[in-house]
């Protein structure tokens, strides 16, 4: 599990160490086959669930989110917190290591910060233009605003309340979200049958 401050491996497995865990969820003993390690502790299969969905998460991914302490699937973390921790232009997320550009509170994996006409990558030291949502090279950027109106690249009109944004790139490396109480934590599987040779299956 990647949990900002632990270890992402359950720690060493040595034999009959499994024999007595507890479960974080229900307190109880775990003699199952299989358990699982999230957020440094061990459960049982079917008490890892998603607080909204209740889907059991070791049977639908190895990642799990916490946040305002809930214990979330991908999706229902996604569809509660927006975007923060999502890429606006694909959707997809952003792990919290990779470096990200910016645009007017947008955040963006780097392959996806292209120019909306000719899609070539913008990149730091380039300067964009941001209109009414939509990222524009130097190159391609509109080259009319008449009476507040895009010219013909764009057909919506420029209301009063927005604006032209005409920025450099830079690039950041932040932590997202900035909430500091979320965390994307990995699933680790771990055998009793293995307890001589224990094996983490991820």
């Amino acid at each position: 599990m990647v949990n900002p401050g632990s270890s992402s491996q359950p720690p060493p497995v040595t034999a009959g160490s499994l024999s007595w865990k507890r479960c974080a969820g229900c307190g109880g003993k775990i003699a199952d086959r299989f358990l699982l390690y999230a957020m440094d502790s061990y459960w049982h299969s079917r008490c890892l669930k998603c607080s909204c969905c209740q889907a059991q998460l070791g049977d639908i991914g190895t990642s799990c989110y916490t946040k305002s302490g809930m214990i979330l699937c991908r999706n229902d973390y996604i569809r509660l917190f927006g975007n923060s921790g999502a890429c606006s232009a694909c959707g997809q997320s952003i792990p919290a290591s990779e470096l990200v550009m910016r645009a007017q509170g947008n955040v963006y994996h780097l392959k996806c910060f292209t120019c909306s006409t000719c899609r070539n990558r913008l990149v730091p030291g380039d300067r964009f233009h941001y209109i009414n949502g939509s990222l524009f090279c130097e190159h391609d950027r509109p080259t009319a605003l008449i009476n507040g109106h895009l010219n013909s690249l764009q057909s919506n009109p420029l209301l009063p309340d927005q604006k032209v944004h005409q920025s450099v790139v830079e690039m950041s490396g932040e932590e997202r979200p900035s909430d500091s109480d979320f965390a994307q934590t990995k699933l680790s599987l771990v055998s009793k049958d293995r307890e001589k040779h224990p094996r983490l299956l991820t």
